[in-house]
């Protein structure tokens, strides 16, 4: 018997997340993650009049593919799964992680390969571009681990983060975005030395309440590209091709990273070194979601993370584009709350955020218990 607590996820995915209409085609794409589910997002998808298409992938397979990889190998992959891509109105990513350090020993080059095609080609310009997409893990032993929980507890967690009512957070996002858009300096102070300041003027602001992303409870804009000054020390550990940072510290001049630490900090900058729009940032975010509170190196989860911010360097999206182009984007989160070490956010040199709670009247429809209660 199906857990219905998967039947409504399923549900939320097909039905909200990618609103699929009779007659659509929608990809649903399962790495490492039960089949119970992959069957019951066809079964829903198939009751809307929906046609489904299922592509089955494994951490373990794509590892070694990935650690013997060639240009010529990957760019007919890219091609195969960018024409399945390109038919398709809908996209379905659940991604299951049975060990989030599976690529650690991939090569930085081979990496690249993979990420200058597959991900590139099948996904950043005609996925994110052209279809209804939603992108999320499936819970597992492992992400429990490293979210300092029991199996059965973080399962419950994850389904209370992921099937939150959606609709209501989007209600109460829209006068952050509108504050955003009226917005030209931000300012962020917070543990250690993190004092940063940028532009965001002229930039939309994009409201992540469930449509792309689950779990979700974010609003994202970029910073003007060359605007970038100050310091900012994350606080939050990050995994990126396989490596976990902790530490990280970034220093900006006008928009350019210019120095870069971390607890490794050689492959940090090995990363930042894969193309000029690396060291510059594409993203600006504020994360919401009342129901995360920690980081646990999974960056769906982590970039929600109530009471934070993440500032990424690489790549812009095309929804608020401030010009930077790279095959890098890495989500870093700060979180600013008092059990985090507090921190402060200024739009226009005014207080709006202090100690990861909103201190406006407008925007305390956002702090945690108040969407907990919407």
């Amino acid at each position: 018997m199906i857990d219905p607590r998967i039947t409504r996820l399923a549900e939320t995915l097909v039905g909200y997340s990618c609103a699929v209409k009779a007659g659509e085609k929608i990809l649903i794409e399962a790495i490492d993650v039960p089949h119970e589910f992959t069957t019951e997002c066809v079964r829903v998808a198939v009751e809307k009049g929906a046609l489904p298409l299922v592509l089955l992938k494994s951490n373990q397979v794509d590892r070694v593919l990935r650690k013997h990889a060639t240009r010529e190998q990957f760019e007919l992959i890219a091609k195969v799964e960018n024409l399945q891509m390109s038919n398709v109105q809908c996209y379905i990513g659940a991604r299951g992680n049975l060990n989030v350090a599976e690529l650690s020993d991939v090569p930085g080059d081979k990496m690249k390969i993979y990420e200058s095609t597959v991900w590139k080609n099948v996904h950043i310009e005609t996925r994110v571009r052209n279809t209804r997409w939603c992108v999320l893990r499936w819970p597992n032993p492992s992400m429990a681990q490293l979210a300092d929980m029991s199996t059965e507890a973080f399962e419950n967690f994850y389904f209370d983060v992921c099937t939150l009512n959606y609709a209501n957070m989007a209600e109460a996002m829209k006068t952050l975005t509108a504050r955003l858009e009226k917005t030209d300096k931000v300012r962020l102070k917070g543990p250690g030395e993190t004092d940063l300041t940028f532009s965001i003027k002229g930039i939309p602001a994009i409201a992540c309440a469930g449509s792309h992303n689950i779990p979700d409870g974010e609003v994202f804009t970029a910073p003007v590209k060359t605007s970038v000054n100050g310091v900012i020390q994350y606080n939050t550990p990050t995994l990126y091709r396989g490596v976990t940072h902790e530490d990280i510290r970034l220093e900006f001049a006008e928009g350019r990273i210019v120095k870069a630490t971390s607890s490794n900090t050689e492959k940090l900058n090995e990363v930042l070194d894969t193309d000029e729009g690396a060291r510059y940032t594409g993203e600006f975010a504020i994360g919401v979601n009342p129901y995360i509170t920690k980081a646990m190196k999974d960056t769906l989860f982590d970039e929600k993370i109530c009471g934070s911010i993440h500032l990424t360097p690489g790549a812009s999206y095309d929804e608020a584009p401030n010009g930077n182009e790279s095959e890098v984007h890495w989500d870093l989160v700060l979180i600013q709350r008092e059990d985090s070490g507090g921190g402060e956010m200024y739009f226009d040199d005014k207080l709006v955020r202090k100690d990861g709670l909103f201190v406006v009247d407008d925007l305390k429809p956002l702090n945690p218990e108040e969407l907990k209660r919407a």
